[in-house]
């Protein structure tokens, strides 16, 4: 599996979904906005974001990290 985490700096709903996918051993890209990538280009990827994290797992967008946890946890039971 692999993950691609939209994020920006000051977020600890970012931090929080890439310290989950690091506790599942998910390899993860990390876009950082204001840091090599903009919000345009989110906005092409999640042309609905408002909120970061935008997550993506094997190339299907989940949500943030709470659509996360919840994939996770159902994924458990």
């Amino acid at each position: 599996m692999r993950a691609i985490v939209w994020s920006k700096d000051n977020c600890p709903y970012c931090v929080q979904a890439k310290a989950l996918l690091n506790q599942k051993n998910i390899e993860f890209e990390e876009r950082k906005i204001g840091d090599g990538w903009t919000k345009d280009q989110l906005l092409e990827a999640v042309p609905h974001a408002r909120t970061v994290p935008q997550i993506f797992l094997d190339g299907d967008l989940v949500g943030g990290f709470t659509e996360l946890r919840a994939k996770f946890l159902a994924e458990a039971a």
